[in-house]
């Protein structure tokens, strides 16, 4: 007879667990910590599109690929998204390897997440994160120019962080 309670009390948080059910430790930890999310993204006032560029919100740290002010980015960025398990479902825009919309959509975290490498570098090592990337931070230029900077690359994966790192 198969005990399916120890399978279960051993299998991650994000497997057993809906967004909404998560702890705020547990919430966090799901952000992989690439920085995707952190770039301007233009949207157009006729077809309501969305198009990523490669510029940084100003508080992104873009080696690190994380807020600098986390705990007060909406007070200095009244714009910046904050994730919930309702805007997560209500967001098209989420890149494809966000843990957020992983778990939302039933599917299983990639290999190079931290919580399943248990290292942070390894997001930057499988060249998901914005690291190296990021052309300029959204103060650092006139907004006329934001247009010459959509890119495409924040919503497809690198070929080598689709496929499971090879053990050796």
């Amino acid at each position: 007879m198969h005990d399916t309670s120890t399978a279960a009390a051993a299998a991650p948080f994000w497997r057993t667990k809906s967004l909404d059910e998560m702890d705020p430790a547990e919430w966090e930890s799901l952000c992989d910590g690439c920085g995707r999310c952190c770039l301007v993204k233009l949207q157009d006032e006729d077809t309501d599109a969305i198009a990523y560029t490669d510029i940084g919100c100003k508080l992104l740290d873009d080696f690190g690929c994380r807020c600098r002010n986390y705990p007060d980015r909406q007070a200095q960025v009244p714009d910046c998204v904050r994730l919930t398990p309702q805007t997560v479902r209500a967001l098209d825009w989420l890149p494809p390897s966000c843990g957020y919309r992983l778990v939302e959509e039933g599917r299983d975290l990639y290999w190079w997440h931290p919580l399943v490498s248990g290292d942070p570098e390894s997001v930057h090592a499988a060249g998901v994160s914005v690291r190296g990337k990021v052309a300029a931070l959204e103060d650092e230029l006139p907004l006329e120019d934001f247009i010459d900077h959509m890119v495409r690359w924040p919503l497809r994966l690198p070929r080598g962080a689709v496929r499971r790192k090879a053990r050796g």
